[in-house]
């Protein structure tokens, strides 16, 4: 990470709140602010987790403030939880390439480089917006059929089923996905749900696991192209 990324966010983290609420995030903001201009990042770094864990202002620009400080003090599974959660909080590839950057620099997995992934951050930035385009063309579509349904020709309702095909291909393959940042180095990666399954590996801290499911206290997650389980206190989940 080369300068500080937390102009990356577009909303710069301004929500509409109540009064009282505004003037004492702002206050902590502008606080926040001037201690990380004057590289201050210890002093910084309690005011940014305020914000996130206590009062939940989790905007995009604070995480990436709070994720820059934790880079600058040498924390960097900190920096890198901070990173995801404003990724999912506001989809950019910027941030996305921050997160491979860190991980690479540290040796950490679960963080490609590939084009698919990067063409996977673009979409997800305008998924939702996408899918409510998609869910209204549906419905107007499926509104006009049945108001001219005596009229309509059979290629109006083939171009109205592959619509729908297309909406259905949409949300099943670029929802975001929750991924699990490891907590602790040394967390173990099993075969199976359970103590007596066979051990595949460990973990290092930072590293990066799609989520797939969960049965009691393990994480079934996608570890080099095979189903893994590890422990749910070993790891922070983003979704």
């Amino acid at each position: 990470m080369l300068l500080p990324f937390w102009a990356l966010s577009a909303d710069g983290g301004r929500q509409k709140k109540p009064a009282p609420a505004a003037a004492a995030e702002a206050r902590a903001l502008h606080r926040a602010d001037s201690l990380l201009a004057a590289g201050q990042f210890a002093a910084a770094a309690p005011v940014l987790r305020g914000q996130v864990w206590q009062r939940q202002r989790a905007s995009a620009r604070v995480l990436l403030q709070l994720a820059y400080t934790q880079q600058q003090l040498g924390h960097y599974p900190a920096a890198l939880l901070y990173l995801a959660m404003a990724q999912a909080r506001q989809p950019r590839l910027d941030t996305w390439r921050q997160q491979v950057a860190l991980a690479a620099q540290h040796r950490l997995v679960g963080y490609p480089t590939t084009w698919q992934q990067e063409l996977r951050v673009r979409a997800q930035r305008y998924y939702y917006p996408g899918l409510q385009a998609l869910l209204a063309g549906a419905v107007l579509g499926a509104v006009g059929l049945g108001w001219y349904r005596r009229r309509a020709r059979p290629g109006a309702w083939l171009a109205y089923a592959g619509f729908l095909g297309l909406a259905g291909a949409y949300l099943l393959a670029l929802p975001p996905r929750p991924v699990g940042l490891v907590a602790r180095p040394g967390a173990v990666l099993m075969a199976g749900p359970g103590a007596g399954a066979a051990w595949l590996s460990t973990a290092a801290a930072g590293d990066r696991l799609l989520v797939l499911g969960r049965q009691d206290i393990w994480l079934q997650v996608r570890w080099q192209q095979r189903d893994a389980y590890i422990r749910a206190a070993d790891v922070f989940v983003v979704e």
